[in-house]
């Protein structure tokens, strides 16, 4: 029978965590029980990030994240035996806030627009951009930033967007551009670059 995890009712990122935790025991198969979608999404892209296939059920107004690791899965092999980026690789970009320093918010706005849209255009690109609290009205609700934000996914950047942010402020339903993502994947990232530019 397949180990379960209860995490149902657990706040962000605990999820991740505890099913990263039984990742590193060495489980080949494990169940994580959560409440919501959100958790869905990041469990499943962590499946996919460790080389485990993942399925998903709908129980009782729940949902059962079912990990899995085996033979019989060259997806997850193939994950397996791919490089991973070491610590240092880029650098990183961390939106706290939808405006760029104290005042005028008018002029605080005008000048975050103007720091994607030069980003956008320049030659060194970040490795990934991170928004949290209010930093993720930008993608959501500020059309130019998301438009640059489009552009610089194109070019190969990583935007990930706080799930629990997007809940708080009710914006869940309004992302653009860019992945909804969790703490431990953006503390992580944050870790992999060689220096993260606060906003």
């Amino acid at each position: 029978m397949s180990h379960i995890i209860d995490a149902k009712g657990k706040a962000c990122p605990t999820p991740v965590i505890l099913a990263k935790g039984a990742i590193s025991q060495d489980m080949a198969q494990f169940t994580v029980l959560v409440d919501n979608t959100t958790a869905v999404e990041n469990l499943k892209r962590l499946a996919g990030n460790q080389g485990f296939a993942s399925a998903v059920r709908e129980e009782d107004g729940a949902y059962a994240v079912d990990f899995s690791r085996g033979e019989d899965c060259p997806a997850c092999e193939a994950v397996i035996n791919s490089p991973i980026a070491p610590p240092g690789a880029g650098w990183a970009v961390f939106a706290g806030r939808d405006t760029i320093g104290e005042g005028d918010r008018e002029l605080g706005t005008n000048l975050m627009r103007m720091f994607f849209y030069t980003l956008a255009q320049g030659e060194d690109k970040p490795a990934a951009i991170l928004f949290m609290n209010g930093g993720v009205k930008l993608p959501t609700q500020d059309q130019q930033v998301a438009e640059h934000l489009k552009a610089l996914t194109e070019a190969g950047v990583e935007v990930l967007v706080c799930g629990t942010c997007l809940n708080f402020y009710h914006l869940a339903d309004q992302l653009q551009v860019g992945t909804v993502s969790n703490m431990y994947d953006i503390v992580s990232r944050m870790q992999q670059a060689d220096k993260v530019i606060s906003l």
